[in-house]
C-alpha cells in the first residue's frame, strides 16, 4: 500500500547563485530551521533531493511526546509543546495539534517498574505523568479486556498530523522569503580558505555563508564523503491507518506489542510497538559496536534480517566527486514496504486487548525508516573538523514531536542567538 500524501506545496522553480543558509533536507527538521531563520528575516534556501517531507516526515506516528524520554532530551520536547500549541497561529493553518495525552501501558511488574523508574528520573522537572492502577486505565480508554499491571499517563503530551504539518510549515517559511528547491539533490559542499563557502548540486554550485545537514538517514553517507563518520542505522517500522470508526479514547495509547492513536479523519493509526525491522547494513560493521548497550536491552523489539535492503544499500558509492551523480540522484526517495506480518501481529494484539478494533477496516499501510543513534538522541549542532557546516540529524525516531524547538535550536546555533535550550545533549562530539 502507498505511503502517506502530504498536502502538496507549490515550492520553487528558481535556483538562486547565493544565499546565507542552505539546508540539506526538505524534512520537517529542515523545514522548522528554514521557518525559524527566515522569520529572522534570514536568507535561506532548502534543497531536497525528492519531495519535501517524503520520508520520515510523513510517516511517523505524529506523538508529541515527553513520557519515556531521557532527562537530558525532556526540555527539547518541553519547549516544542510550547511551539506546537502556537503553531496554526504561526504557519495560518491546522497542523492536527491535539493536547490529547499519552499513556502507556505495563503488563507486567516488570513494565511498570521500567515506567516508575522514569517517573523517578524525571521529578527534577515538575512533568504532569503520573502512575495509574489497572482500574484508572478503564476509566480513561473504557471498553478494554487487557490484563494490565499499571501504566503512566501525561496529560500534556499529545499530537499532530504528519501529512499536514510539514506542508504548512514549508508553506509559512516561503510566505517569510525561504526558498524550497525539490528535485535537487545536494552532491557535496565547496570550501574556500579551509570552510565552506557553498553546495554542489545537481544543478550546479550555490554560494553560501553556513550549510545545515538534516538528511535524516542519509546524513552519514553525505558526511562519510567528507571524511566524517556519523553514527546512524537504520531500524524500519510498519504502520496501518484504519478507516473512519468508533474508537474507545482521543489519548495515544501505548502497549508492549501494540500502539494505536486517532487520526484527524477519524481513523486509528496502529502500529506493533514491540516489533521494529532491522535490516542489517555494511555500517553494522563499522559503526556496529557502538550499539552494544541498547541492543542488549532492545534485543527483543528487533527483527533483524540481511536481505535486499544490504543489497540496495551495497550498490550505492559512499566515495563520489561533486561533479558525478551522488547516491541522492539515484535514490530520490526511501520507501520500504509495510512489513505485513508486524501489521497483522498489531492488529490481533490491539483488538485483544481493545475489543472494538476486531472491526477495524485497514484502510492504507506503510513503513518508514528511521535514522538511530547509539544514544537514541539526535546530534544539532557543528560538524567537527568542517568549519560553516552544521547538522541536525539521528532523531532515532523522535523527529516529528520535537521538530519545531530541534528545527529553532538548529536557526539558533547557526545565527549566534541565545540557544532555546541548552545543546550539549546534542552535541557531535560526544560520540
Amino acid at each position: 500500500m502507498a505511503a502517506p500524501t502530504i498536502e502538496p506545496v507549490q515550492t520553487s522553480t528558481d535556483f538562486p547563485a547565493s544565499t546565507t543558509v542552505v539546508i540539506i533536507g526538505g524534512g520537517i527538521i529542515g523545514l522548522t530551521a528554514a521557518l525559524a531563520l527566515s522569520e529572522r528575516n534570514i536568507p535561506v534556501v532548502v534543497l531536497e533531493k525528492g519531495r519535501i517531507a517524503a520520508e520520515q516526515s510523513s510517516r511517523n506516528l505524529g506523538w508529541i511526546r515527553k513520557t519515556s524520554r531521557q532527562l537530558d532530551d525532556v526540555p527539547l520536547a518541553l519547549a516544542s509543546d510550547r511551539l506546537w500549541a502556537g503553531m496554526p497561529e504561526r504557519v495560518g493553518s491546522d497542523v492536527g495539534y491535539r493536547q490529547t495525552g499519552i499513556m502507556f501501558l505495563a503488563r507486567t511488574a516488570e513494565q511498570l517498574a521500567a515506567h516508575e523508574a522514569w517517573l523517578k528520573s524525571v521529578e527534577s522537572l515538575s512533568l504532569d505523568s503520573q502512575l495509574l492502577s489497572p482500574g484508572e486505565i478503564d476509566r480513561r480508554v473504557p471498553g478494554g479486556k487487557g490484563d494490565w499491571a499499571g501504566g503512566i499517563f501525561t496529560g500534556s503530551d499529545g499530537r499532530a498530523e504528519p501529512t499536514l504539518a510539514s506542508s504548512a510549515i514549508a508553506k509559512a517559511a516561503m510566505a517569510k522569503g525561504a526558498v524550497i528547491v525539490e528535485n535537487c539533490a545536494v552532491r557535496t559542499v565547496s570550501r574556500s580558505a579551509g570552510k565552506v563557502s557553498g553546495v554542489v548540486t545537481e544543478k550546479g554550485e550555490i554560494r553560501c555563508d553556513q550549510v545545515l545537514l538534516s538528511g535524516g538517514m542519509w546524513s552519514r553517507r553525505f558526511l562519510g564523503n567528507l571524511g566524517v563518520s556519523l553514527p546512524v542505522l537504520p531500524l524500519i517500522c510498519s504502520v496501518f491507518k484504519t478507516t473512519p470508526m468508533e474508537g474507545p479514547t482521543d489519548i495515544a495509547v501505548g502497549g508492549p506489542d501494540f500502539s494505536f492513536r486517532k487520526h484527524q479523519d477519524g481513523g486509528f493509526i496502529v502500529t506493533q510497538r514491540g516489533a521494529l525491522d532491522a535490516p542489517l547494513m555494511l555500517d553494522h560493521l563499522l559503526v556496529g559496536s557502538r550499539y552494544l548497550g541498547s541492543l542488549r536491552s532492545q534485543r527483543h523489539l528487533l527483527r533483524i534480517s540481511l536481505g535486499k535492503h544490504f543489497l540496495r544499500d551495497l550498490a550505492l558509492p559512499r566515495r563520489w566527486r561533486g561533479g558525478k551523480t551522488s547516491p541522492f540522484e539515484r535514490v530520490r526517495s526511501l520507501d520500504p514496504a509495510a512489513n505485513s506480518t508486524i501489521n497483522a501481529e498489531a492488529q490481533r494484539n490491539l483488538a485483544a486487548a481493545w475489543p472494538i478494533f476486531e472491526q477495524a477496516t485497514v484502510e492504507s499501510a506503510w513503513a518508514g525508516m528511521m535514522d538511530i543513534t547509539p544514544d537514541s538522541n539526535p546530534v544539532i549542532g557543528p560538524v567537527p573538523g568542517i568549519p560553516g557546516l552544521s547538522i541536525a540529524s539521528g532523531f532515532s525516531g523522535h523527529g516529528f514531536g520535537t521538530s519545531p524547538a530541534a528545527g529553532q535550536l538548529a536557526a539558533d546555533l547557526l545565527s549566534g542567538e541565545t540557544p532555546i535550550i541548552d545543546p550539549s545533549p546534542y552535541h557531535f562530539e560526544r560520540f
